[in-house]
C-alpha cells in the first residue's frame, strides 16, 4: 500500500519523511552523529532542535502511553500533556507480517486517514535517552521510522518526535498489549470515549505467559507499596 503520509509526494513532510527513512537506513555506513542530527534535529533543508538542545518531544499513543512501560528503558520521560493527533488512526499489525516476540501480536502504529483522530501522550524525554527510544522501535531493523508530526492539545500545536511502522501486515494484538494501552490511556485521562474505543479493540486472545507484562505488574506493585508506606509515614 502506499500512502503519501503528508500530502503530494513532494510536500515538505514527505521529503523529511524519506530523508529520516534513509538515515535510520544508514546505520553503520553513517556517523551517528550525521544519523542522529537527520533523526532528530533536521526539516527539510535547515537543523532545528526539538524543545531545546537537551530535551525532545514524543508523542507515544501505543504501549508508551503506560508509563512504567516507557520508563523501563527511557528513565527521563516526564508526562508534558495528552494530546490529538488529527487525520490518523490507529492500527495494529507486524513488520512484514513478522509476529511480535514480546507482545505475541500485532502491534500499534498509525496511519493516514482524513477525518480520524489518535489521542495519546506527548513526553519531555532527554537526549540521551533517544537512542534506547529508537531501539525500542527497532529503527535500525527497519521495523518503524521516525517522524515529526504536529499534535494538538488545548488550543496549541506541537510538533513531536512519533514512530510509524513500515510495511504494516495487519494483525490483531494480545489481550495483554491491548491491556496496557488501556492502562495508559486511564493513567493519563485520555478522552472516555476514546479509551472505550480502545477497549473494543479485538485481540487474538492469547493466553500464554509474556515476561514483559509479569515486569510492568511488579513495577506497578512495587510502586503501590512505596506509595502506601509514605500515605502511612
Amino acid at each position: 500500500m502506499k500512502v503519501h503520509l503528508f500530502g503530494a509526494a513532494s510536500s515538505p513532510g514527505c521529503a523529511n519523511y524519506g530523508l529520516k527513512h534513509l538515515a535510520a537506513e544508514g546505520q553503520g555506513r553513517f556517523s551517528e552523529d550525521t544519523i542522529k542530527f537527520i533523526q532528530t534535529n533536521f526539516y527539510v533543508d535547515d537543523g532545528l532542535s526539538s524543545v531545546n538542545n537537551h530535551t525532545f518531544l514524543y508523542f507515544a499513543y501505543g504501549s508508551n502511553l503506560l508509563k512504567e512501560r516507557l520508563q523501563l528503558k527511557n528513565p527521563s520521560a516526564t508526562v508534558h500533556c495528552v494530546a490529538r493527533l488529527k487525520d490518523y488512526k490507529l492500527v495494529f499489525g507486524n513488520h512484514k507480517g513478522l509476529s511480535s516476540d514480546r507482545w505475541h501480536g500485532g502491534v500499534a502504529t498509525i496511519e493516514h486517514s482524513p477525518g480520524d483522530e489518535v489521542w495519546g501522550v506527548v513526553w519531555r524525554m532527554n537526549m540521551s535517552d533517544l537512542e534506547s527510544l529508537d531501539s525500542q522501535e527497532n529503527v535500525t531493523l527497519g521495523a518503524y521510522s521516525p517522524v515529526e508530526l504536529s499534535v494538538k492539545t488545548k488550543g496549541q500545536e506541537l510538533n513531536c518526535r512519533t514512530y510509524i511502522m513500515n510495511s504494516c501486515v495487519y494483525a490483531p494484538p494480545s489481550p495483554q498489549y491491548l491491556q496496557v494501552i488501556v492502562m495508559g490511556a486511564e493513567q493519563n485521562g485520555l478522552p472516555k470515549d476514546y479509551q472505550e474505543k480502545l477497549r473494543a479493540v479485538k485481540t487474538n486472545m492469547y493466553e500464554g505467559p509474556l515476561p514483559m507484562m509479569a515486569e510492568l505488574e511488579r513495577i506497578r506493585r512495587r510502586a503501590k507499596e512505596r506509595a502506601k508506606h509514605r500515605s502511612d509515614a
